[in-house]
């Protein structure tokens, strides 16, 4: 009997440490069903990166040069009196459109008219002294060619004949000099222009050498600008240029490069270009302060990507011989392959306008390409192309009220794959429909933990 109770009870000890082996074993195989779907989604992989996409198309494309002056007449002339006297009218004042011509200023003119009169009298004295002597002489050389008079008296009569005729050429031309001088007692335009300065007033002693007024020719407009030497020299003579003034965003006028300096300024190192206007806008006017966008090479049917899409590379060399370091960029884009891969694309750019640039080779027209969220991309990571007003807000369309089990699934898969800024996004959107519950996310928090 009892060796039978003693094997009971060794039976027993071995079923209790065979349970106590096993027991890890069965608790792991049991919890192996609840655990399937966490590990799973610990093998989907990186998560999808959220990206902007445009459409790259063809187009025209200009390198321009861009640099600032301001407007002024073609000519600025300054109007110098010839005489020199008091000042005794003002008929043209600061700003006054004036024709070629117009009387300016009015200088006393009294002394002027007297040299006039003067200048005639003695005129009619030497003409009567000329015509006097004029006949002594022909009559002389009659009688000497006669042989009646003697060379002596000959000469003599001919000396006081030419005396005679220079003493009327110096009073006609002192009568002319007397008829200018009266002329210019009246200060007048050489020019059709404006007045932008007035350096006298009644009164005042006007002198030959001191400037009057200055008046703009009204011919023409032009502007100057001075470009470094990189700039400088792509510039060429009859290049068309946009001005736009420098508080508003359209083009107020246009011209053309009329004139390139020679040299370079030794003290700036800058280079001088004249741009006369051809098309002058209600906002061009002399002073004002306009850009001028020089177009020096346009491409007309050209790809063109916006500089955001660009993802510079920049490596930089050290030459152990000359111990300089170079600085060597490229530049790439991603390119969105059915709207979930991002593959990577080395350009080759040409012109630059603003924020477009051209490319030459790595692209073609037709091409997703990304334009926000490359950064950190790299070829062949998975993207998902969100557009538009989507895109700027992080958020992902949920409906509402009765779906399918299905759809339901897709929305925690894609709650699931988003990142915390979307997923903020999802659960306002439901609470500002009402929904009253957010996605099922259990097991995101989970999968996140």
């Amino acid at each position: 009997m009892s060796n039978h109770i003693n094997h009971f009870f060794n039976i027993v000890k071995r079923s209790i440490f065979l349970l106590l082996f096993l027991l890890p074993f069965v608790l792991s195989c049991g919890g192996s069903q609840d655990n399937r779907p966490q590990n799973a989604r610990f093998n989907r992989g990186p998560q999808a990166a959220s990206v902007e996409t445009i459409i790259i198309e063809r187009g025209e494309i200009s390198q321009q040069i861009r640099s600032y002056g301001n407007i002024k007449a073609q000519e600025v002339v300054s109007v110098t009196p010839q005489v020199s006297n008091r000042v005794t009218r003002i008929y043209a004042d600061l700003g006054d459109t004036v024709r070629q011509g117009e009387v300016l200023a009015q200088i006393y003119d009294q002394p002027f008219k007297d040299q006039v009169d003067q200048s005639q009298a003695q005129l009619r004295q030497n003409l009567s002294s000329f015509r006097r002597d004029s006949i002594q002489y022909f009559r002389q050389k009659k009688l000497f060619e006669e042989g009646l008079i003697s060379s002596t008296e000959f000469e003599n009569a001919e000396a006081t004949y030419q005396n005679s005729k220079a003493a009327l050429e110096a009073s006609r031309a002192s009568l002319e000099q007397s008829r200018e001088n009266l002329r210019n007692s009246e200060i007048r335009s050489p020019v059709y222009g404006v007045v932008l300065t007035r350096n006298i007033s009644e009164g005042d002693l006007a002198s030959s050498g001191q400037v009057a007024y200055e008046i703009a020719n009204l011919v023409g407009y032009e502007t100057r600008v001075y470009l470094p030497v990189e700039e400088w020299q792509m510039v060429d003579v009859g290049q068309e240029v946009s001005l736009r003034v420098s508080n508003r965003s359209a083009v107020s006028g246009r011209g053309r490069v009329s004139r390139i300096s020679p040299r370079l300024d030794p003290t700036t190192g800058l280079g001088e270009v004249v741009i006369s206007l051809t098309e002058r806008g209600s906002g061009i006017y002399q002073g004002v302060l306009v850009e001028s966008i020089i177009n020096v090479e346009t491409h007309p049917d050209a790809l063109i990507i916006p500089r955001a899409a660009l993802v510079e590379n920049v490596q930089t060399l050290i030459e152990p011989e000359s111990n300089t370091i170079q600085i060597n960029r490229t530049y790439s884009a991603f390119v969105v392959r059915g709207d979930t891969q991002a593959v990577k694309r080395e350009l080759e750019l040409g012109i630059e306008q603003g924020n477009n640039v051209e490319v030459l080779a790595g692209l073609q027209a037709g091409d997703e390409v990304v334009i926000t969220g490359q950064s950190g991309l790299e070829d062949g990571a998975r993207v998902r192309v969100a557009r538009g007003q989507q895109f700027q807000r992080g958020e992902i369309p949920i409906e509402t009220g009765e779906m399918s089990e299905e759809r339901r699934q897709e929305i925690r898969e894609r709650y699931r794959d988003a990142d915390d800024s979307t997923r903020r996004a999802m659960r306002e959107q439901l609470e500002q429909r009402g929904s009253g519950s957010t996605p099922d996310t259990s097991s995101s928090r989970n999968s996140s933990n």
